[in-house]
């Protein structure tokens, strides 16, 4: 009675759980088709999952079919309990007709054919190898469980501990380039329950193991569905390596394929031979008798035909193997060197060639063994001709694999390793700069004559009005002490852009910084952090500043183009204050509310009953319903309910708020709206805010003036012969710009590089996904840039792959360095800048980043390079080298001089005594003519409420040094004789 109730309450429980399941797997999958319906990427999201469930459910149920399929013939094959050395089958059909043949040959002949008690394997040999199998199958689930935790939790380091050993073995291993052994505590322990598990209870336990990796094998690879596609989309590079002669594109779109079926199935036909020869060693109670008797015939054709797809599976990775050596980092340079060439890659293509030959010859032996008679064959304690092939294979691969090149590269390539490696060293460097695009730099040569003039700056009066004196940490401090205006507004960064903005008479570009506004709910107070405060009520930012970078108002703040907010709204500004005219009538800022942003992390209900917090006005508040085309429509209770149980949110059933306009705007977070569309697209860490017109408009057909650019980039890691450096892959191309409303939480995505072939592929599987440039609304394209982790990890590779002469590089005589400087008090490395300057020959000034470089080990410039970003001009590099025979001042050295300077450094230092600190600002080399000037800002803050301020500008030309109160009271004094009223400290150069 008991029984029955419990056997009923657990499938009644079992019943429940699946429904609950089904019922949250329904809403999550309805949940995410609303979205991608709203945002209008709704069929790329169902390619990607048809595709991710296609390749789950082939890898799942042909895994399982196999694995199963094999213990049902294990469980044919093996011994029965009964069974106690007679050396029969009992399951088979030829019980009787063996057991009499086994009597008759017996009385033939003294030396029987079966297994006598000499014969079997004892308690003492085979417990060890059932342990070692079952450790064994135990690492293979292991490994495929720990790759699936690296994929869902890429954070978590499971802890290790250190293998103490002795002197002796530390020098042997020093030898091997071993420098300790790590071993990893939560998964031997998971390893050691395993083994005892599969030891006691072994085909449970291993059946139990099978399908978990079933599951781990489908979901690992079924992650993988963009290369599955990309397989089938594949595009030409029009280029070949020099080692196989294949397209790049063979690497990139199809070997990570190749890669992943022997991922699959090495670890999956490995499985099987241990489980099957552990069922067959444990059956018949074996380990409890402490006695085995031997294979049979039929044991032995199962054992051999997994054997034989084994080395197949095996053959096929060490035929991947050859390929990889394109990526080897043994040699002197990232890809195959001479020991790669000549030796490993010889050695896998004749270890690739004898798994063949050996799945060949263990298939030879199953068609002998099956033809012969069955009871001309005795049972055996092992299949010999198995186990000599497998040694025979395993000391090989060892032999030829570790000990071979090792000595081949210390005795032939070493002692003559230029001459051994040079053509492997021109191959490095070229398909690196290629991977790159290194190799579209246009290098000139930059000679700084020093004859810069007072008329010279006047023919570059926009170059020197765009001198960056405000960075953008400082005004951010600025920002977040006089603009934040409530607790719970948060300026999250801010971004240099630029402005054409209209003059008088002209117009004219400004280098302006850019800050958004946003509302970032953790810091409401406590009191108030209510469900309806954060879902109906604080719901979106306001607004954003806007500063020249040039500008300083009284007081050394600084000066706003736009800022404040609740103030009137005139003239479509929102609720803004705009400062200068000019502003007003070139830079549109109306519908000012940023619903989607960078801090926008939790999810809003629109149009309830409840009205939307604006932004404050004085002692009051103004309250706005949202009239965007963002959100998803949850009037009807079944979409509350879906939402409900996809968001966990219980509130949404129970409000009494909703209307039937109300709407849910989720993913709010721009980078992760943007990631939900594209994963397979690398994102820039910067987004930056743009008011202009974007061409978007509300459900009134008010237009929209608020849009993030996100720069968007396509990488791999399986360029042949690239250097990646400290990056994760070896080929990176800005593709793509993605703009995003900040009002209606649209995305569009844009090409901005038609040339590059993975992007050509994405096109192909995603025709909708991907706009050319020229769709682009014009105004926002006038706001693109280079963006500066491009530039930063070209700018990285270049330090050592400008080298292109073989001989200099491997020497490494000519490497160059990212230059230092002072910042605040501490010192780090120069980071890339944007100017508006005219580049030397240009016709007018433009929007370019900027970078100077450094000889290794020397304190002076050697070069500069510049990104442009204006129109037709975009994206174009131009490297500008000094002549390696002048001398030009480089920043640590400016640096230097500034801070022995006497004068300047006696007044840096009375700051810092009088509870402020003085910070020094990122200091700017600015190309002018033919000739380098240094500026560098001086902030003042002080310790307790930082509101820095801009005291000083350091100009720094030729021998001279100047600080004076403005920029121009600095130029003066350099460049011109009459002295500024304010008189500046004036400082010759020893």
């Amino acid at each position: 009675m008991v029984d029955g109730l419990f056997k009923r309450g657990s499938r009644l429980i079992i019943l429940l759980l699946g429904l609950w399941l089904f019922f949250d797997l329904t809403c999550h999958l309805r949940a995410e088709i609303f979205w991608f319906s709203e945002v209008g990427y709704l069929r790329e999201f169902l390619l990607r999952l048809l595709t991710q469930l296609i390749v789950w459910a082939v890898v799942f149920f042909t895994s399982v079919g196999f694995l199963f399929s094999n213990f049902l013939v294990t469980s044919r094959l093996k011994y029965s309990p009964s069974r106690q050395g007679d050396g029969t089958i009992p399951n088979s059909k030829y019980v009787l007709r063996t057991r009499y043949a086994n009597k008759v040959q017996n009385l033939k002949s003294p030396t029987s054919h079966l297994a006598t008690q000499d014969s079997e394997l004892g308690l003492r040999l085979l417990l060890p190898v059932v342990i070692t199998l079952s450790a064994l199958a135990g690492l293979v689930f292991i490994f495929y469980a720990q790759k699936a935790l690296n994929l869902w939790f890429p954070n978590v380091q499971l802890p290790t501990t250190k293998l103490a050993l002795t002197p002796w073995l530390q020098q042997v291993l020093q030898q091997m380039q071993i420098q300790q052994i790590a071993i990893p505590i939560v998964q031997s322990i998971l390893l050691l329950v395993l083994t005892i598990g599969i030891v006691i209870y072994c085909e449970f336990c291993l059946r139990a193991i099978a399908l978990l990796i079933c599951l781990l094998l489908s979901f690992l690879l079924s992650t993988h569905w963009v290369t599955v596609l990309e397989y089938f989309h594949v595009t030409s590079f029009n280029s070949t390596e020099p080692l196989f002669h294949q397209d790049i594109s063979f690497y990139v779109f199809s070997l990570p394929i190749w890669e992943l079926l022997a991922f699959w199935l090495v670890g999956l036909f490995l499985f099987a031979i241990c489980a099957a020869t552990l069922i067959y060693l444990c059956s018949a109670n074996s380990l409890s008798e402490g006695r085995f008797t031997g294979f049979s015939t039929q044991q032995r054709l199962h054992l051999k035909a997994l054997s034989s797809l084994f080395m197949l599976a095996v053959a096929l990775h060490y035929w991947i193997a050859r390929y990889k050596l394109l990526y080897s980092t043994s040699g002197v340079i990232y890809g195959a060197s001479y020991t790669d060439v000549n030796v490993l890659l010889p050695i896998y293509t004749g270890l690739s060639f004898l798994a063949v030959a050996i799945a060949i010859y263990l298939l030879l032996q199953i068609i002998i063994l099956s033809r012969a008679r069955k009871t001309s064959f005795k049972l055996i304690l092992y299949p010999p001709q198995l186990i000599y092939a497998l040694g025979l294979y395993i000391f090989v691969a060892a032999v030829s694999g570790e000990i071979l090149p090792s000595a081949v590269q210390r005795f032939v390539v070493q002692p003559n390793e230029l001459s051994r490696e040079r053509p492997y060293i021109e191959r490095t460097i070229a398909l690196t700069r290629e991977a790159f695009n290194l190799d579209a730099i246009e290098a000139r040569t930059f000679d700084p004559r020093g004859q810069l003039t007072a008329s010279n700056l006047q023919e570059n009066d926009l170059t020197i009005r765009n001198i960056r004196l405000w960075d953008t940490r400082p005004l951010l401090e600025s920002n977040r002490q006089l603009q934040q205006i409530r607790p719970y507004y948060k300026f999250p960064g801010a971004d240099i852009d630029r402005y054409t903005l209209k003059r008088e008479q002209t117009d004219e570009k400004q280098q302006t910084i850019i800050a958004a506004r946003e509302l970032d709910y953790g810091d409401v107070p406590q009191q108030a952090q209510t469900w309806v405060n954060k879902h109906l009520i604080y719901t979106h930012g306001y607004g954003f500043t806007l500063s020249p970078v040039n500008v300083v108002a009284p007081g050394g703040l600084p000066d706003y183009y736009v800022k404040d907010i609740g103030v009137n709204n005139t003239d479509n500004q929102g609720s803004l204050l705009i400062t200068n005219e000019s502003v007003r009538s070139s830079v549109p800022i109306n519908q000012p509310r940023i619903y989607y942003g960078e801090i926008t992390n939790n999810y809003v209900m629109t149009g309830t009953k409840t009205q939307e917090l604006d932004y404050p006005s004085q002692n009051d508040n103004v309250y706005n319903v949202y009239d965007g085309r963002g959100g998803i429509s949850i009037g009807a209770m079944w979409r509350r309910l879906v939402f409900a149980e996809y968001l966990k949110d219980w509130q949404m059933l129970l409000t009494r708020n909703f209307t039937p306009q109300t709407k849910l705007l989720f993913r709010r977070n721009i980078k992760e709206r943007v990631r939900a569309i594209a994963p397979f697209l690398r994102y820039d860490s910067d987004p930056y805010l743009v008011a202009t017109d974007g061409e978007g408009t509300d459900i009134k057909g008010d237009k929209t003036y608020l849009y993030w650019i996100i720069d968007a980039y396509t990488t791999s890691d399986r360029y042949p012969y690239s250097d990646p450096g400290k990056n994760k892959f070896n080929y990176i191309r800005n593709s793509v710009k993605v703009v995003i409303d900040a009002y209606n939480g649209t995305v569009n995505f844009y090409v901005t590089d038609p040339t590059d072939p993975i992007i050509h592929t994405l096109g192909a599987i995603f025709p909708k996904l991907l706009k050319p440039l020229d769709k682009m609304p014009v105004a926002l394209r006038s706001h693109i840039r280079y963006p500066q982790d491009f530039f930063s990890i070209q700018s990285e590779r270049l330090l050592t792959y400008h080298m292109t002469d073989p001989q200099v590089f491997y020497n490494q005589e000519d490497l160059w360095q990212i230059p230092d400087e002072i910042y605040g008090s501490k010192q780090q490395q120069v980071q890339p800048y944007y100017l508006i300057m005219k580049l030397p020959q240009a016709q007018s000034e433009e929007f370019i980043l900027l970078l100077p470089f450094k000889p290794v080990q020397r304190a002076n410039l050697i070069a500069w390079l510049a990104a442009r970003s204006d129109g037709q001009e975009y994206s174009k590099l131009l490297l500008y080298e000094f002549p390696k025979q002048q001398l030009v001042y480089g920043t640590e050295q400016i640096e230097a001089l500034i801070n022995q300077d006497p004068v300047i450094s006696q007044q840096i230092s009375l700051w810092n005594r009088q509870g402020s600190r003085a910070i020094q600002g990122n200091l700017l080399v600015i190309p002018i003519e033919r000739s380098l000037l240094y500026v560098e800002p001086l902030y003042l803050e002080a310790e307790q409420n930082s509101l820095p301020t801009l005291v000083r500008v350091i100009v720094a030309y030729n021998n001279r040094i100047v600080m004076a109160e403005t920029l121009e009271q600095a130029l003066a004094a350099i460049f011109q004789e009459k002295k500024p009223t304010t008189p500046p400290i004036v400082r010759p150069v020893q």
